[in-house]
């Protein structure tokens, strides 16, 4: 059978929910006992860069998202495969992100309220099958549930042909622009400012 109709049959069975207490444990085996990398457990925009390195030993960081899940804040949306837990991307609003505060490059462009999106992440093997353009899919689908109007990140584009996995968390550029998000920003030639916006 084709690749493409085999991608498009999985693709449609792919849904997507908010991260909660309910789905916490999934999450976990999501992220793995390295926390989906280096102990990072989606917290490197979340904190100041100190308290991140702080956070990676004896599951702080852990600790920390789960804190906020508990509180019921807003932390990010899960992709299910079957019941499976395969794709993840942080999405809250801007401000709760420390390091977009103090971002020389991905300063806000205007007043307006923006949710953002500053890293995603997909089981290894079920990436490169179109799995982060339907995650951001759904991550517009439940902002027009809840009333957002924009949603905003911050992706690369990759200076080479093949970027290792290990510098992709931030999304790739092409994968937001399938997606339906337009560039509003170039300060960072490589790290453009995109946006959705909903109407």
């Amino acid at each position: 059978m084709n690749d493409q109709i085999i991608d498009r049959e999985f693709l449609s069975e792919l849904r997507f929910e908010p991260l909660t207490k309910d789905n916490w444990n999934k999450f976990v085996k999501l992220f793995g006992a390295n926390g989906a990398g280096a102990n990072c457990w989606c917290m490197h925009f979340r904190q100041k860069k100190s308290d991140h390195e702080e956070g990676k030993a004896d599951d702080k960081n852990k600790d920390s998202i789960k804190e906020l899940v508990w509180n019921d804040q807003p932390t990010g949306i899960l992709g299910f495969y079957d019941d499976i837990p395969i794709a993840w991307c942080a999405f809250s609003p801007r401000e709760d992100f420390i390091r977009l505060r103090t971002s020389r490059v991905h300063k806000p462009i205007d007043n307006k309220k923006v949710w953002s999106v500053p890293c995603t992440f997909v089981a290894k093997e079920f990436r490169k099958h179109g799995v982060s353009i339907e995650l951001l899919k759904g991550v517009v689908k439940y902002g027009k549930e809840i009333g957002i109007k924009i949603i905003e990140a911050y992706p690369t584009i990759p200076t080479q042909e093949k970027l290792p996995d290990g510098f992709a968390w931030i999304g790739l550029y092409k994968s937001f622009e399938k997606a339906g998000f337009e560039i509003v920003d170039r300060t960072s030639k490589h790290r453009p400012m995109v946006r959705y916006y909903i109407e």
